[in-house]
């Protein structure tokens, strides 16, 4: 199938990129708001990927990181974030990957996520299962939030407001549940999607952000929703991503609904 072969290649070749880029003198430089950075190499790994797809699918919709939203009529929409966890690779931590969605018609068909660093290539197709490295994945069984292991983001920016990402963090941490936070939402979804984290939830991401891993998530066996239960959709900004066994206790921590 042209479509999974043109984003594995595309996925891959952004990888090389990135790898060539790590540890040497690059480029950095700061968009809106507080530590917002793009690098040289989210742009050269920007333009491979959009090279790659544009060789292939010259009429497809596709929303980027960098260069924002190029509409077409087409039913395809590719949905790319050249690097996810620019401030830590700008820091030397690699902790960061290329992230690819591909979306019909308004469903997630496929999507791949790639750290090449921990040589981890994640890839789903909408009903034909979850991959880490061509091997099946599945979420972890872990039943309770008290006695999970989650992961979660801070936005730079947000309103001081009721139940917001301070406030959930602090509950969750206070009653003893580690909550962990890496720099990047698309490993984070993987790391859920591999059993490693037994739940994601964020209160700000964007489309680039999830729109990969939040695939893979659910193909994994796992459950993918905004914060009030409903169905997820990229184009609003809460996320919460799980094994599916703690999501609605989950739902309620971040509601403020402690448990007794």
């Amino acid at each position: 199938m042209l479509l999974k072969q043109t984003l594995i290649k595309a996925a891959e070749a952004a990888g090389k990129v990135i790898q060539q880029y790590y540890g040497t003198r690059f480029q950095i430089s700061n968009k809106e708001g507080v530590n917002n950075l793009v690098t040289e190499a989210d742009h050269a790994a920007e333009k491979i990927i959009m090279d790659i797809i544009r060789l292939e699918f010259p009429d497809h919709y596709i929303l980027s990181e960098e260069s924002g939203d190029m509409p077409s009529d087409s039913k395809y929409k590719w949905i790319i974030d050249p690097l996810d966890g620019t401030v830590n690779f700008a820091h030397g931590l690699p902790l960061c990957c290329v992230s690819i969605g591909l979306e019909h018609e308004g469903e997630m068909l496929m999507g791949a996520v790639y750290n090449p660093f921990f040589n981890e290539f994640y890839f789903a197709q909408k009903g034909y299962g979850a991959t880490l490295n061509d091997q099946s994945i599945k979420v972890s069984e872990e039943t309770e939030v008290a006695k999970a292991c989650l992961v979660t983001g801070f936005p730079y920016t947000y309103l001081d407001q009721p139940n917001g990402p301070l406030d959930v963090f602090s509950r969750l941490i206070r009653k003893g549940v580690p909550v962990r936070r890496l720099g990047s939402a698309a490993m984070d979804l993987c790391w859920v999607a591999a059993g490693r984290f037994d739940g994601f939830f964020e209160h700000k991401l964007n489309a680039w952000d999830s729109s990969a891993g939040f695939l893979i998530v659910e193909e994994a066996g796992g459950r993918v929703t905004d914060f009030t239960g409903s169905r997820y959709s990229l184009y609003q900004p809460q996320i919460v991503a799980t094994n599916g066994k703690i999501h609605d206790e989950l739902l309620k921590w971040i509601d403020g609904q402690l448990p007794e």
